[in-house]
């Protein structure tokens, strides 16, 4: 629901009258417990929420904040805490043009579907102990939506606008980590909790974390972590490898992170090539990978650049040269790659094929939703996060954010077919498991189909201590209280 006609935000009358910046769990599934341990646009948009709502929004939980909720009463002013009228809104910021926009159409479809359960129950939030389908802490669920055009200026001014026109108490969204990483600072600056969808550079959560961000999707070192034991014992341990990555944090971060664990496995790197996202022409890059003699080829590329990248490389022939894999995918990239999918190795955030009753829950509300339309990875994250951030407020029985930060920091959580998962504290990386998929031929993909799991990597072999890897390098800054 847009905003425009409030000449004067909450938040700027805040200001103006001198309220200071003052001075964390995921919602367990039940029977899970922790122990608290680039493009233009203006991205302004439209949202709206709906739902019928009570006056109470479950278990409050957590040992601060009390009945508070988000009024305010045991908390000073800080972000847009506290929330103003009677609902509470949600920003969904998302590439709705540009070379990740299939993958940001998805997202938004599932905040919607967040949105409504947690005003109205349904999916995944009937399975949760922390979530009522009551609305959250007594408020009901608004939310507005921008387009970042995968572009990470857009993104921030995107980003900026819901903060100080709408009010949002949180934000949400992605499919690029350039924008990611942009909006993190202005969620630290501004005191307003980002929640960082679909992002996989090493930085998110290394050198460049907040403490007001957190991130559920697995980053490149762990990716290549994954990778490494299906890819040698399916290609061989002593191979020269060539590599094509996005010119960019993510790509960057992939294509170091690639480097790293296949030459420790035996491994040799030819050479490793930038590209500009948003590239329709890889024709170039692809002939002088061709010409490396090298045995294999890692695509480091995603969304749209992702799928022209893989086809063109099929349709020249390469892969009658090369073993060609590419690192991390989604559904709606390997539905624009078709058949061009075929035999490829690569990771994934979470895939409708895990048979269990909360990922059937969740694909079922999805096509009742959307037509039949089956979700992809990204739209998981995208749902998850809106209903994880909900379900911390809820223990903390408050809006206040360091102590929502506090609720989500160590704790141990279910992700919902993919076991059993920690929201680290030092660095706000969910330590979590990593599917591993291959794309099907053309003659055996269908409706949402276009893979198959080969492995489900365990978390256990793709972690790194807080001093370790990307973490060595994250200091997330300040709560706001202290």
């Amino acid at each position: 629901m847009s905003h425009d006609g409030k000449s004067v935000s909450r938040r700027g009358l805040l200001k103006q009258s001198g309220a200071a910046a003052a001075a964390v769990g995921i919602a367990g599934m039940a029977g899970c417990g922790g122990d608290g341990g680039d493009g233009s646009g203006d991205g302004s948009g439209d949202g709206s929420g709906s739902g019928s709502g009570g006056d109470s929004g479950g278990d409050s939980g957590g040992d601060s904040g009390g009945d508070s909720g988000g009024s305010g009463e045991d908390y000073p002013a800080l972000g847009n805490f506290p929330v103003d009228g009677d609902t509470a809104t949600f920003g969904f910021n998302v590439p709705l043009s540009g070379p990740y926009s299939s993958e940001g159409e998805d997202e938004l479809r599932a905040y919607e579907l967040a949105v409504e359960h947690l005003n109205n129950g349904g999916g995944w939030v009937d399975e949760w102990d922390d979530l009522s389908g009551d609305g959250v802490l007594g408020y009901q669920i608004d939310y507005v939506e921008g387009d970042t055009a995968t572009d990470a200026s857009t993104a921030q001014q995107s980003a900026s606008r819901m903060i100080s026109r709408d009010n949002v108490l949180m934000f949400s969204g992605g499919s690029s980590s350039a924008v990611a990483i942009a909006q993190q600072g202005v969620a630290q600056r501004e005191k307003v909790q980002f929640m960082c969808c679909l992002t996989h550079s090493n930085d998110t959560t290394g050198k460049d974390c907040v403490r007001y961000s957190f991130r559920e999707m697995f980053n490149a070192y762990m990716t290549g972590q994954a990778l490494v034991p299906v890819v040698t014992e399916e290609y061989g341990d002593d191979l020269d490898f060539y590599q094509l990555y996005a010119d960019y944090s993510w790509g960057q971060t992939q294509q170091a992170s690639m480097k790293q664990f296949f030459e420790e496995a035996g491994w040799s790197q030819v050479d490793s090539v930038a590209t500009p996202l948003d590239t329709s022409d890889f024709s170039s890059y692809l002939s002088e990978a061709q010409s490396s003699g090298a045995d294999a080829l890692f695509l480091n590329h995603y969304g749209l650049d992702g799928a022209n990248s893989l086809s063109q490389a099929i349709e020249a022939g390469i892969d009658e040269d090369m073993d060609i894999v590419m690192p991390l995918y989604n559904r709606p990239m390997a539905q624009a790659a078709s058949g061009s999918i075929g035999g490829i190795y690569g990771t994934i955030a979470w895939s409708s094929q895990i048979d269990n009753e909360p990922s059937n829950s969740f694909v079922e509300a999805f096509g009742e939703q959307f037509n039949g339309r089956t979700p992809s990875g990204p739209a998981q994250l995208a749902y998850a996060q809106t209903l994880q951030y909900a379900a911390a407020a809820e223990r903390a029985g408050t809006f206040y954010p360091p102590e929502v930060i506090r609720q989500l920091e160590d704790y141990e959580y279910s992700n919902i077919g993919l076991g059993e998962e920690t929201m680290r504290a030092c660095d706000h990386q969910a330590q979590r498991a990593i599917p591993v998929v291959r794309g099907l031929p053309e003659s055996e993909q269908g409706e949402g189909n276009f893979f198959e799991i080969v492995n489900i990597t365990s978390r256990d072999d793709v972690g790194y201590g807080c001093d370790e890897g990307p973490a060595a390098e994250c200091e997330l800054g300040d709560y706001g209280d202290e």
